[in-house]
């Protein structure tokens, strides 16, 4: 199991991407490396990369590159999202798609002639470096078309499940155009697996990409639901595992738990090193589960406003670079995460719904019964239940 982390810099966010200090970005991954990881995801910014639809600035992917071979001077491999997109409550959308020049992300033929173009020319640059293992369609792009209560996006972009299949083959298509030996993934949000008339459904997580990608947070209806120090929260990375297993047509298609953090919401300071302990114990077992990658590497700096509270504290390192407690106690459970062997369960709970529309998939939300129940078993027996789809 490759274990790494979400790479924040230290210094200025990702607007460090407009006056790129490699000498600090250094820095960073030389902590990194410190720790024990193996991997950083990188985030490039789409309007800096491709500022106009017919432009890829030559200069962003140089940029990209030298962050790239920064990360191999201290033998980390590196994935990079394009189309992003999103982060950390932020938007980051080109000039071209927005306000007099609003499009669709996933429908509009000439947006999605841009998005191809510059996720080939990424894929031709980073097909070169030996340290890189894939692309990654921006961070959380699918949530521009959601339509869960309270989190339909501000500009959002509608789209059918067939629309939104046809964006996913054409983005992977781009990138496989240009390096068929690559491997190529979708971040998606968790509303993807618990929403029922969200257009992007499971199976397109569970078919696309060269594997399965969760996120965990525990911040929007598990941490208030059950409350800090439940079990639900350290549980519930590997209940989504679970999840995209249960969906899969292949039981050895591969998973990456992409996104995993500690918000301060719910997981106060003293908690966190043990938050993380147990987390982690928790995946270890986990069938197919390639990598697990912590968010984020950095804490924000409060030299930066606006942002959500808890964006403030979910790095392993405080903006200096200084580990925090879960970082030590990251570093100390790596060697059992690498030498982890599968534990398939004979322990089962079913449930529901529409493989062709995703209808029912409400019923694995976290405010329901079936998560409670399997929460419950999963503490009673101390193994994580198998999920069925029926």
């Amino acid at each position: 199991m490759k274990v790494g982390v979400n790479y924040a810099p230290s210094q200025g966010w990702f607007h460090s991407w407009l006056d790129l200090d490699l000498d600090a970005i250094r820095r960073d991954f030389e902590v990194i490396a410190q720790l024990g990881l193996d991997h950083v995801r990188l985030f490039p910014l789409w309007p800096l990369l491709q500022p106009n639809r017919g432009l890829v600035r030559p200069r962003a992917l140089d940029d990209v590159t030298s962050v790239v071979r920064a990360a191999g001077e201290f033998d980390l491999d590196v994935t990079v999202d394009a189309l992003n997109g999103h982060l950390s409550s932020y938007d980051f959308l080109p000039a071209w798609v927005i306000t007099w020049h609003e499009s669709n992300l996933f429908t509009d033929p000439l947006v999605k002639s841009g998005q191809r173009d510059l996720i080939g020319q990424l894929a031709q640059r980073l097909r070169e470096e030996p340290n890189v293992t894939g692309i990654t369609v921006g961070n959380e792009f699918p949530q521009y078309a959601a339509l869960a209560p309270g989190h339909v996006h501000p500009t959002r972009s509608a789209c059918t499940i067939d629309e939104a299949q046809t964006w996913l083959q054409t983005m992977q298509d781009a990138m496989t155009e240009q390096w068929p030996e690559g491997r190529f993934w979708f971040g998606f949000d968790d509303d993807l697996w618990f929403v029922d008339d969200h257009p992007f459904i499971p199976r397109h997580a569970v078919i696309q990409g060269s594997a399965t990608t969760v996120h965990s947070w525990v911040f929007s209806q598990v941490g208030p639901r059950f409350g800090n120090g439940h079990s639900a929260l350290t549980w519930f990375p590997r209940y989504l595992l679970e999840l995209a297993r249960a969906w899969s047509p292949d039981p050895q298609r591969p998973l990456w738990l992409q996104e995993v953090g500690a918000p301060r919401t719910h997981v106060c300071d003293a908690e966190a090193a043990e938050f993380m302990t147990t987390t982690m114990a928790s995946l270890a077992s986990t069938p197919g589960l390639e990598a697990v990658t912590w968010w984020c590497s950095h804490d924000v700096s409060r030299d930066l406003l606006d942002f959500p509270e808890l964006e403030y504290s979910l790095g392993l390192f405080t903006t200096d670079g200084t580990p925090k407690p879960e970082a030590h106690a990251l570093a100390q459970v790596i060697p059992d995460l690498h030498a982890a062997q599968p534990q398939h369960q004979s322990d089962e709970l079913t449930f529901s719904a529409s493989w062709e529309t995703g209808e029912g998939r409400s019923v694995c939300s976290p405010m329901g019964d079936l998560f409670a129940q399997w929460v419950d078993q999963a503490e009673h027996t101390g193994t994580a239940p198998r999920l069925q789809r029926v």
